[in-house]
């Protein structure tokens, strides 16, 4: 068998390298799977301004209820109440996409207006300040439109 010299091992050593790398690029022991998705919760009612019954997605974020309005657009509305025997979460977000609309204007035990960058972009979360709702706050009233 011949010998290889530096240059030839130096080459085919390289060579061995990138065709293992190639190979086991699945494999690598600090690859990770991505998170799995949160898992949709049921916190809160929820009921258009008519009346009638809407389904937005619920999840929590940490110790932050997010519902999920990423569908919303134009202008409409929807009233938040706790499930009977429950009580507020302690903190409530909304989760929109910019562009999709302009404001969402919350009313509770005070009225807090939340701007939404135009334009398109990945989703925000808008995070309610802790006293438009308290205890005793019966339900939440959060209307959408544009600027």
């Amino acid at each position: 068998m011949a010998r290889l010299n530096h240059r030839e091992r130096v080459g085919f050593g390289g060579l061995m390298a990138a065709a293992m790398l190639v190979a086991g690029c699945a494999h690598w022991p600090w690859r990770h799977n991505p998170p799995p998705p949160p898992a949709p919760v049921s916190e809160l009612t929820e009921a258009a301004e008519t009346g009638a019954a809407v389904d937005y997605p619920q999840y929590w974020k940490r110790n932050t209820l997010l519902v999920d309005l990423r569908g919303i657009s134009s202008e409409g509305g929807v009233v938040l109440q706790p499930r009977g025997g429950t009580q507020w979460p302690v903190r409530v977000a909304f989760r929109v996409t910019p562009g999709s609309i302009g404001v969402l204007e919350v009313r509770g035990e005070e009225r807090v207006i939340l701007p939404v960058a135009s334009g398109g972009g990945a989703p925000i979360d808008l995070e309610l300040p802790p006293d438009i709702y308290k205890s005793t706050t019966t339900h939440l009233t959060i209307h959408w439109s544009p600027r």
